[in-house]
């Protein structure tokens, strides 16, 4: 049983029927209602003290909707204090006109996501326009979170080097392929990226790029305990990643994993990686 607080730093509340998410189509599994209600249930017991709103992909139309919508959530639940909304920093210095509305939620926004996995330019994330979008982020206290595939890192790289006034959380790892058992060159450029001081990284996400009906433990294990030593105790977050956790494992597993796989640190590396690095990093 974790004996550590835990700040959940990448929860995900949607309802179909309310903003369009046309990922979501194909995927019966997800399509439904995933709010604070069914979080309750699928967390309980565990010692879920805080947890930040991620941003679900929804149609662009709907950006400033869906950020409006999480702000009502945080004041529905007292534990919601972060926001990571989506932003489209592609824009360059038009988003700031963006930004100056999203700032209107005012505290619970801490950061903006715009996702890069689906891109199919390999130079996308260096692409100059992203980059001045990205640079605007300080003046308004904003971080990025970074949510890319393993294939992505090296130009991901680039992007973090070019915005040394920008913070960068990356999501997932970089989404390794623990399903086909690859660490390079995932492993070197991860230890690459982690040279950079800008950048912390989730542990999250993990479960989901393995085999989803017949994952285990031991697979997962050279991928956290490579995280863990590239970026230190003070620069990993944990991150539940519900509910697309849950097409691999239920939330409760996911905790009851990595919490096997970080009792061996020490009590308050530990209580760095479950919550108070995310409330450093999320300025809970």
């Amino acid at each position: 049983m974790l004996d550590v607080p835990i700040v959940d730093s990448h929860v995900h509340l949607w309802d179909p029927q309310r903003f369009r998410m046309p990922w979501l189509d194909d995927n019966a599994h997800l399509r439904q209602r995933f709010e604070l209600p069914e979080y309750a249930a699928a967390t309980q017991g565990l010692p879920v003290e805080a947890m930040v709103y991620l941003q679900v992909d929804v149609t662009p139309a709907y950006g400033l909707l869906e950020a409006t919508w999480a702000a009502e959530q945080a004041e529905r639940d007292g534990r919601v204090l972060g926001i990571v909304a989506w932003a489209p920093l592609e824009d360059g210095r038009v988003t700031g006109s963006y930004l100056d509305a999203l700032a209107k939620i005012g505290a619970p926004l801490k950061g903006v996501r715009r996702l890069i996995q689906s891109e199919t330019d390999p130079d996308f994330p260096i692409r100059p326009d992203l980059l001045d979008g990205l640079r605007l982020l300080p003046s308004y206290g904003l971080s990025f979170d970074i949510c890319i595939r393993h294939d992505q890192l090296a130009r991901t790289i680039e992007m973090v080097r070019a915005c040394p006034e920008t913070a960068f959380v990356l999501d997932h790892l970089a989404k390794p392929d623990v399903k086909g058992h690859r660490l390079e060159p995932w492993r070197a450029h991860l230890a690459e990226l982690a040279e950079l001081p800008n950048v912390v990284c989730k542990v999250s996400g993990l479960v989901t790029e393995a085999d989803l009906a017949h994952w285990t433990p031991a697979e997962l294990e050279p991928y956290v305990s490579h995280v863990l030593d590239v970026f230190g105790q003070d620069r990993v977050l944990f991150g539940g990643d519900w509910p697309v956790v849950t097409l691999a494992a239920s939330y409760q597993r996911w905790v009851s994993v990595l919490d096997s796989m970080t009792g061996h640190l020490p009590t308050d590396a530990r209580r760095k990686l479950w919550a108070d690095n995310a409330r450093r990093v999320y300025r809970l």
